[in-house]
């Protein structure tokens, strides 16, 4: 786990030594901007040592003349620290993050992040609180879009990709951010998908489910992490000793500074936690909270409480001891501006290379769900095209949410992605048909004569960048009804409809799955949007994307993922469930799906043991082949299944996943290795176990398909 070094820690106990009570609370607090960000109540906090880092400040030459203040008129000279929401790009945006899911490619994962650390860190940020590794099964709640998805393998995999790409191997090259995963933890299981709701959650499904990929940040070497704000089973974490002191710093063994999420101390009030502000500061810091993040509570009531014996001077050293470590390992003390101020000198390079990197990842974070008759590449005899809808042409809204400081003039629309890679000669005519929400007779009956001229319709629908995120929680998951009247005008024409749709969560597609030709799920893909989809509709690119979360028929069905138990009574669906009267009890698109332009073959798994010890090393071997008549990639996924256990045991879990490119005609044997500990489970005391017993293993393309082998783990 992240911790100081041997050789830092005098250093720093040395400074902790000269430093006031106020100056040691100082570094406990971490303010917003305001209006006039300098003004001169803030300049002289700052010269007093009596704020530590500053959050969601861009403007390099503001950050340039707070940290000057620090460096040369306060006592100690303690460098400031500041931090930015660099969620999937700063400057140069990618895909969301659960676009970038759809990867399911760490390696790619971690070029997105060390390309938005490059441009985020020239403008003089040191810390991202990302990445975001809220596990959620719930497509309403709005933080979906910047989530991994449903499964915990998945976003332990993609988390390593972060964090390496954030910090690199050397946080101090001033090239990097120190990463902050969040929020430490639960917060994804919010009751009706609710944002700011309560979370219920029993301690297994904490540690087998929600925990998972924060164990792998603080692994990968993440130095810190934020607390979640809502309340886990009553109690917010900003007042849960259990989880930050017990969990996270005695049984994890974690060592970095713990920050509060926006307001969280001041919260405990309105939680019904803490009688007032300054208990609410008494009960946080010594629950575990190091940072206060914009309350200022901190700042007012801390040294009133020391002095009263309510909280402890060693609480406060030990606190502050870890905020001096993260900004030793960024190299703020090294005394070299490089590591502190901005430096703008080789940003346009960066950008240019992150905007090859950010169609690179748009086009492998695209996910194609329905090829009726392979109608998608299209076909160069297709000479006149209709592109309709309200995401033809827009820019700002590909930003999706947290856009970091993108500039949506930067924005490539899809109608420019489609004209630039088209074949000379077709004519694509763009009209919007109506806007997000509403429409008039006039946009519709021009968009209707500009489709009946048209051999293929493209249409461009779903949801604002400001319907998914936070605060933006959904209790219905359909197209808004201007661009659900729009579609059913088009169909009626008789000319295939393709839909590209956009959006930060899965949608309810069911109205037109079985009416359209072609489905490509975009999401919201940041700078490069209409590049990447160009390439994609004209075949210059192969989709390769597989669904990180599972589609719903209808929000009835929701909460609904595949790694759910067996029940007493199952019926219906391949992976057995309960269902229901009016629905099919299968989601609409599984977990893990995603179409090729090509096919791909699946031969049956093959092992190196079918009976192994707790010390064996189950190998398993697949051959695929691309049977289609184009190169593609194809994202290989290993599932298993405990048979029998002391507890019910999920039908399937994810355990291995490949990403391999094949040629037409092309075979290639992939090798997973499986280790005792990827059969553990979580009992209902929390205790991690392994049980011996019969296990079943499948290979395939997503979560429902695969041919399927048997082993047993001899205990």
């Amino acid at each position: 786990m992240s911790s100081w070094t041997e050789k830092e820690e005098p250093t720093l106990t040395a400074l902790l030594s000269r430093m006031t009570l106020e100056e040691k609370i100082g570094q406990l607090v971490q303010l917003p901007p305001k209006g006039d960000f300098l003004d001169h109540e803030l300049k002289t906090l700052i010269e007093k040592g009596h704020v530590g880092s500053f959050l969601n400040i861009s403007d390099p030459e503001q950050i340039k003349e707070a940290q000057e203040i620090s460096l040369r008129k306060s006592r100690l000279k303690i460098p400031l620290l500041f931090a930015f929401d660099v969620l999937h790009g700063f400057k140069t945006l990618f895909p969301i993050p659960l676009a970038l899911a759809s990867s399911m490619d760490p390696s790619l994962v971690e070029k997105v992040a060390r390309g938005s650390a490059q441009e985020a860190r020239s403008y003089g940020i040191h810390w991202t609180f990302a990445p975001m590794l809220d596990i959620t099964r719930d497509p309403r709640w709005g933080r979906v879009a910047e989530c991994p998805g449903e499964d915990p393998y998945l976003a332990s995999l993609l988390c390593a990709g972060w964090i390496k790409g954030f910090q690199g191997d050397a946080l101090s090259s001033s090239s990097f951010l120190a990463s902050c995963p969040k929020h430490f933890v639960g917060y994804g299981a919010v009751e009706g998908g609710r944002d700011y709701n309560s979370v219920n959650l029993s301690l297994k499904q904490l540690k087998e489910i929600y925990l998972v990929p924060f164990l792998e940040a603080f692994k990968t070497g993440s130095f810190s992490t934020m607390a979640a704000f809502v309340a886990i089973n009553g109690l917010p974490p900003a007042a849960n000793p259990n989880l930050l002191k017990d969990l996270l710093r005695k049984e994890i063994g974690f060592k970095g500074p713990v920050i509060s999420d926006w307001n969280a101390v001041k919260e405990l009030v309105h939680h019904g936690i803490a009688e007032n502000e300054k208990e609410a500061v008494q009960i946080a810091i010594n629950s575990g909270i190091d940072i206060d993040m914009a309350s200022g509570l901190y700042l007012k009531y801390l040294k009133e409480l020391v002095l009263e014996g309510k909280v402890q001077i060693d609480t406060i050293d030990q606190a502050v001891l870890r905020v001096l470590s993260l900004k030793h390992k960024l190299g703020l003390f090294s005394g070299r501006s490089s590591q502190m101020e901005p430096n703008k000198e080789n940003l346009q390079a960066i950008i240019k290379t992150n905007r090859e990197l950010a169609l690179e990842a748009a086009i492998n974070s695209v996910v194609l769900l329905k090829n009726e008759n392979a109608l998608l590449p299209l076909s160069p005899s297709i000479r006149t095209i209709a592109l309709i809808g309200p995401f033809s042409t827009e820019q700002k809204e590909h930003l999706g949410p947290w856009p970091g400081i993108g500039d949506p003039q930067q924005v490539v629309s899809l109608a420019e992605g489609m004209k630039a890679h088209a074949p000379l000669g077709v004519k694509i005519a763009v009209a919007r048909g109506c806007d997000f929400f509403t429409s008039s007779q006039e946009e519709l009956r021009q968009a209707l004569e500009m489709a009946k001229k048209a051999e293929v319709i493209i249409v461009a629908v779903g949801e604002k960048a400001s319907m998914s995120g936070e605060a933006a929680s959904r209790a219905f998951l359909e197209l808004p009804k201007a661009q659900q009247k729009l579609i059913d005008i088009l169909l009626q024409i008789g000319i295939p409809v393709i839909m590209v749709v956009f959006s930060g969560r899965p949608l309810d597609l069911s109205p037109f799955f079985y009416r359209v030709k072609g489905i490509i799920q975009a999401w919201f893909l940041g700078s490069e949007t209409g590049n990447a989809l160009g390439r994609i509709l004209f075949g210059f690119s192969n989709p390769s994307g597989k669904l990180p979360m599972s589609f719903p028929r209808s929000v009835g069905q929701i909460p609904i993922y595949y790694s759910h138990l067996p029940t007493g009574r199952p019926s219906g669906w391949s992976i057995p469930s309960t269902g229901y009267l009016d629905q099919k009890i299968s989601p609409l698109f599984p977990f893990g799906y995603g179409l090729s332009y090509t096919r791909f073959h699946y031969g049956f798994p093959t092992l190196n043991h079918t009976k192994i010890g707790l010390d064996d090393v189950l190998e398993v071997y697949v051959e695929i082949e691309n049977s289609g008549e184009k190169a593609g990639e194809e994202i290989v996924q290993l599932y298993i299944r405990d048979a029998v256990a002391s507890i019910s045991r999920p039908l399937k879990e994810l355990k291995g996943v490949k990403k391999i490119f094949l040629n037409p005609g092309e075979k290639q044997k992939l090798k997973f290795s499986l280790f005792p500990s990827d059969f553990a489970f979580v009992d209902f005391e929390g205790k991690r176990k392994i049980e011996g017993g019969r296990f079943f293993l499948w290979v395939g393309p997503n979560a429902v398909e695969g041919k399927k082998v048997q082993f047993e783990l001899a205990w």
